[in-house]
């Protein structure tokens, strides 16, 4: 189950995250603060496009996500996204599982309204491509969000993986057209939450979400995407790279394409192999 302490990081939290790959900490901001990010968001959506916009498979002119299609990297002109990227509460949660601060590289939010597509299983570290270490991301619940809505689902543990090679999504039921696939009977678990609590979780964790079956519910996510402070490099999209002070940090820029793991079996067990040729790179849906 997920751990829920009310804004403090504990010892317990910090397990389960080592454990799981992921944890989350449950109202980490207010009520208020969230009715005004979804304010705030609602409102540029209303009123303006932006780069990024256009991401995803269109499959025709009825797709709820054309209505109101996710935005992506606002920090760098939205002073509000910025001031939540390197919030003071996400530093802590992150320097506690990490062990020390993080770099921010990405904003993106999520609307995904009624009858919305969801995005299939992916690791995040197959797109930033961080060396040394990983990515984190830190998922901020802008609505209560359960299986109905489209809420998300993990593979615990697999934070403990190595990036796996991508297939071809059902692009049906999933806005990005590649996935990674799971051996026969691995857990794919929901994770409920309340509008405010905050998701964290390992870049090599895998993770998406089903579409939103509900006739009249909006699943608005706030999302920063992270990397390891040791890093050195990082895929080009996600630079330029900030501290968490909001000052620019000189990284390097990570070559593109390398080995990934495939599932074989191995005396009656799937196990991965790390045979593939990973072709494929995208940016960061």
């Amino acid at each position: 189950m997920e751990i829920k302490e009310r804004t403090i990081l504990t010892p317990e939290h910090q397990q389960f995250y080592q454990d799981n790959g992921y944890v989350v900490v449950s109202g980490l901001f207010t009520d208020d603060e969230v009715a005004a990010y979804r304010e705030h968001y609602m409102a540029l959506r209303k009123h303006g496009s932006y780069p990024g916009d256009t991401a995803g498979v269109d499959i025709g002119g009825d797709d709820p996500i054309k209505k109101y299609p996710r935005m992506i990297h606002m920090h760098r002109w939205d002073e509000i996204s910025l001031r939540w990227m390197v919030d003071d509460r996400l530093n802590a949660c992150m320097t506690g599982l990490l062990g020390s601060e993080p770099y921010a590289v990405q904003t993106m939010l999520y609307f995904k309204p009624a009858g919305a597509r969801g995005q299939a299983l992916h690791q995040d570290q197959f797109y930033l491509r961080v060396q040394p270490g990983t990515c984190m991301a830190a998922w901020m619940a802008l609505d209560d969000c359960d299986v109905a809505n489209g809420c998300m689902q993990i593979v615990p543990g697999s934070h403990k993986w190595p990036v796996l090679c991508t297939e071809k999504a059902d692009t049906t039921i999933s806005f990005t057209d590649v996935t990674v696939p799971l051996p026969p009977g691995q857990a794919v678990r929901p994770v409920i939450m309340a509008a405010g609590d905050v998701l964290f979780f390992n870049g090599s964790l895998i993770h998406g979400s089903f579409p939103n079956t509900t006739t009249d519910r909006f699943r608005r996510a706030l999302i920063g995407h992270y990397i390891v402070g040791e890093a050195q490099q990082v895929a080009e999209y996600y630079h330029p790279v900030l501290n968490m002070q909001g000052q620019l940090v000189d990284l390097a820029v990570s070559p593109g394409g390398s080995t990934c793991g495939v599932w074989v079996d191995r005396d009656g067990k799937p196990v991965i192999e790390m045979s593939g040729d990973e072709t494929r790179r995208r940016k960061h849906e």
